[in-house]
């Protein structure tokens, strides 16, 4: 049943903003923003963990999901360091996702040739 919820969960976000990028016009990257500041607020106000330990993948894998990790990981770092822990504590909770990232671009980036259109 965690995997019917897990795909449930992630498909209706992925599907939520493929309908906000089909009926409006805003730019992907102003989405991209959007969702990553949204997933922050809601773990403000205490929402999305539960939300995560209920749809597990499906809530923390999105973009959505990044934002929550972000907050999360400032969360703790100010808690443990202080002001400090603003500066670096998201980036050290997301520190893996950012590289790969980053990695699987630069291989990909070797791989294929892009073109400008």
């Amino acid at each position: 049943m965690e995997y019917v919820i897990t795909f449930l969960v992630g498909g209706a976000i992925c599907a939520l903003v493929q309908l906000i990028m089909d009926n409006t016009k805003l730019l992907p990257g102003r989405i991209m923003v959007g969702l990553v500041c949204t997933g922050a607020i809601i773990s403000f106000l205490g929402w999305y963990e539960p939300f995560v330990n209920w749809a597990k993948s499906g809530a923390s894998v999105p973009l959505i999901g990044f934002g929550h990790l972000l907050f999360k990981g400032v969360k703790e770092a100010v808690d443990n360091q202080g002001f400090i822990g603003t500066f670096y504590g998201g980036l050290e909770s997301a520190a893996v996702g950012i590289s790969g990232a980053l990695i699987m671009g630069y291989l990909a980036s070797l791989i294929f040739k892009s073109k400008m259109k």
